[in-house]
């Protein structure tokens, strides 16, 4: 195996979960670092869980995470078919192999009697008491004459340990006690995961296997397929899995309770595809000799190396995400930013759709945090005089009634309505006045928008509501405050 090749093997069960994005991207950074090819193949051997279109869901899902196959189900290859039941024959081939070699075995028992079974040696082997392991030759084929069905069990030495070296945690080794006789191949000739992907990986000529923690308890009874095939073996890298923190500081693994924890769902909220993909990527790794946060694919790939990861888990911060994607969206061109929050903006016309992703895209860290940013422009909150009320700018309800007065009068004389004019009125009104900026402009804020914060000043505020709705807003103000 002289070039890297890795794989991202999911089974087609529902959305990509953080944690699965994070193992397909370290897969693919660590290939194109190399020069290498990194493979999407479907592991579908699991039918009752198994999910219509998840294939489709998961392709798209890279897709726009920039993560793109060599090879795979429709991206083509040397090894096709990549997806696992439709490649029944050759794990059947495998496995009888073993068979015939010593190292694996038919087993005939029933679902029922290894259930029932309550003796030491089912507590020893975790699950099945190898009542099969030494049928008699004799006794196989009186068995298989009769028709009777069989699973394909994997003969696990019955003493010492198996040790196999991990990239992040060294040499790791389990006793062989712990490791029960694991189905090869059910009796409807399905393959096992255990038993499916070690195959794979060798004859798609897989050089590094990228996968969760959760996984090192069952690597050795991949190391002991390897062995028993006298193939060679890849280099192994179990990633620290992905923690979520809840409200009272307590971590656990990532789960719903955190809040979005799917790269779709994560979509769905506005985050952009490349935010998600550049904060996942330090999720567990970071730049060597660096502290830079904010990365392209390129400069990712540019980066990466097996070296930089961590052992130690990961917690995902909604936070951090938040400003990371705040930062995309200040670095995107108001063009870029109206495209991308259309669905939010679709009720402006286009130089002021234009004109407010100008105002809200150095402000939100969320496409869905607009809804509630901008409701103010459709719909005016309940009238509140408290709101009129500002200490710093000396203002009260009846000072803001002077001012309303003629700023209506001068505004209604306005007849072009652009916010170049609009602030030069405004401007040519404060300085007129003899007041402060601030004193005049709090009135105006509170009237045109009834809150105390909004994206943009009054000018631009009377720009994007336009003279009609502008004018409405201010009588009404000033027409509730006169009582």
């Amino acid at each position: 195996m002289n070039k890297i090749r890795t794989r991202f093997a999911p089974s087609p069960t529902g959305y990509m979960h953080i944690g699965n994005l994070r193992t397909a991207l370290y897969a693919y950074l660590f290939a194109k670092s190399q020069g290498g090819d990194f493979i999407l193949r479907i592991e579908d051997t699991d039918r009752a869980r198994y999910v219509a279109d998840a294939v489709e869901f998961i392709e798209n899902t890279l897709a726009a995470a920039k993560i793109i196959p060599d090879e795979g189900p429709h991206h083509g290859g040397n090894f096709a078919p990549y997806v696992q039941s439709e490649r029944m024959d050759i794990y059947k081939k495998f496995a009888e192999q073993l068979v015939a070699n010593g190292h694996a075995y038919r087993c005939f028992c029933t679902g029922n009697e290894t259930s029932e079974d309550t003796s030491d040696d089912k507590k020893n082997f975790g699950g099945y008491n190898r009542h099969c392991r030494d049928l008699s030759p004799a006794e196989v084929e009186k068995n298989l004459a009769e028709g009777k069905p069989y699973v394909i069990r994997q003969k696990m030495p019955l003493s010492g340990e198996t040790t196999f070296f991990d990239v992040l945690h060294g040499n790791i080794s389990i006793a062989n006690s712990e490791l029960e006789d694991q189905v090869l191949l059910k009796s409807d000739g399905m393959p096992t995961y255990n038993f499916a992907n070690v195959i794979d990986d060798h004859l798609m000529e897989v050089s590094h296997i990228i996968r969760g923690t959760e996984f090192i308890t069952s690597t050795p009874k991949h190391v002991l397929l390897y062995q028993f095939f006298g193939w060679e073996m890849p280099t192994f890298i179990h990633l620290a899995p992905v923690m979520g923190k809840a409200a009272d500081g307590t971590v656990s693994k990532l789960s719903k309770r955190h809040g979005a924890t799917s790269f779709n769902d994560l979509v769905e909220l506005g985050y952009l595809p490349e935010a998600i993909t550049n904060y996942v990527a330090l999720l567990g790794w970071s730049p060597k000799n660096s502290c830079q946060e904010i990365f392209s694919m390129d400069e990712l790939i540019a980066a990466f190396s097996l070296d930089g990861l961590s052992k130690s888990p990961a917690v995902f911060d909604y936070a951090k995400l938040d400003w990371m994607n705040g930062e995309y969206f200040k670095a995107m061109s108001d063009e870029n930013f109206a495209a991308a929050a259309e669905k939010y903006l679709a009720d402006f016309d286009e130089p002021r759709k234009i004109f407010l992703s100008s105002l809200l895209k150095t402000r939100v860290a969320k496409l869905s945090d607009i809804p509630q940013m901008i409701s103010f422009l459709k719909i005016l909150p309940p009238f509140d005089a408290e709101l009129f009320t500002n200490k710093r700018n000396k203002i009260t309800p009846e000072k803001s009634i002077e001012i309303l007065v003629p700023a209506i009068e001068m505004l209604n004389s306005v007849d072009d309505w652009s916010l170049a004019a609009l602030n030069e009125k405004i401007a040519a009104f404060v300085e007129s006045s003899g007041l402060k900026v601030g004193t005049v402009m709090w009135p105006l804020r509170i009237a045109i928008s009834m809150q105390k914060v909004t994206p943009g000043g009054v000018t631009e505020i009377l720009y994007l509501l336009g003279k009609k709705v502008s004018l409405e807003r201010l009588n009404a103000a000033l027409q509730n405050l006169r009582g």
